[in-house]
C-alpha cells in the first residue's frame, strides 16, 4: 500500500518525507487556503520534496472551467494529478483528460456506483471518503471493500485511494482489504508510528545500558 499525505503544509511534508514512507500528496482548496499561499507556488514547492503523485484540485465546477484549469496545472510538473469532483461535469472532464493522457483523481466518492462511473470515465485514482461516511453512521470501510471487489472482478486499473482517514485503524483496515493507497493527515501518520510499549521498551533498554556501559 502507498502512503500519501493529505496536507498542503510544506514543513509537515518535508518532515514525513524524510522518514522515507511518503509516496505522494493530496491537496484540496481548503488545505491550500489554510496555508495562505497561491495554489501554483505551493504545488511546485511540494513537487520539489516528494517525487510521486501530487493531486491538485480544480476550483471550477463546470466542464470547460475544469478542462482549462487542468491543462494549466499539468504544465507545473509531470507528477500532477488532476483532482475532479464526482459530478456530471467532473466525469466528462475525467473522460476528456484521461484520453489526453492526463492523470486524474475523482474525489468526493461516497457510493460503489460512483466509483464504477469514475473508473468507466478513465480515472487514474478514485477517492472514497470513509470518515465522512462514518460521521453519518455508515460503515465507510464497507465501501472500500465493495469497490476493491468490483475493480478486482473486472480487472479495472483505477486505483483505490482511501480518503477522509481519521485514525490508524482506518489505514490498517484499508490495507487488509487491499486498497492501493491511503491518504492521511500528518497526525494519523504520527499515531501509526507511536506505541506506548515501544517507548517503554526503549526506555528499559537504555536504563539497562546505563548499568553496564562503563564495563565496555
Amino acid at each position: 500500500m502507498q502512503f500519501f499525505l493529505d496536507t498542503a503544509n510544506l514543513e509537515s511534508i518535508k518532515k514525513y518525507a524524510s522518514w522515507g514512507v511518503v509516496d505522494g500528496v493530496t491537496t484540496n482548496p481548503s488545505l491550500i487556503a489554510k496555508e495562505g499561499v497561491s495554489l501554483e507556488s505551493r504545488i511546485k514547492e511540494i513537487t520539489e520534496v516528494v517525487d510521486g503523485p501530487i493531486s491538485s484540485e480544480v476550483i471550477a465546477t463546470d466542464y470547460d472551467g475544469m478542462i482549462s484549469q487542468a491543462r494549466e496545472y499539468v504544465k507545473w510538473h509531470k507528477n500532477i494529478y488532476i483532482k475532479l469532483p464526482m459530478t456530471e461535469d467532473g466525469l466528462r472532464a475525467c473522460k476528456t483528460l484521461s484520453s489526453e493522457g492526463i492523470h486524474t483523481n475523482v474525489t468526493l466518492v461516497f457510493s460503489p456506483g460512483q466509483a464504477l462511473l469514475a473508473a468507466k470515465a478513465g480515472a487514474t485514482l478514485v477517492s472514497p471518503f470513509i470518515g465522512r461516511l462514518d460521521d453519518i453512521s455508515h460503515e465507510g470501510m464497507e465501501l472500500i471493500a465493495e469497490i476493491v471487489e468490483m475493480y478486482t472482478n473486472y480487472g479495472i486499473e483505477t486505483k483505490v485511494l482511501v480518503a477522509s482517514i481519521r485514525h490508524p485503524r482506518h489505514v490498517i483496515d484499508a490495507a487488509r482489504i487491499g486498497a492501493d493507497i491511503a491518504t492521511m493527515p500528518p497526525e494519523v501518520l504520527d499515531k501509526l508510528i507511536n506505541h506506548p510499549l515501544t517507548d517503554k521498551g526503549l526506555e528499559k533498554f537504555l536504563a539497562d545500558w546505563e548499568k553496564v556501559k562503563d564495563l565496555q
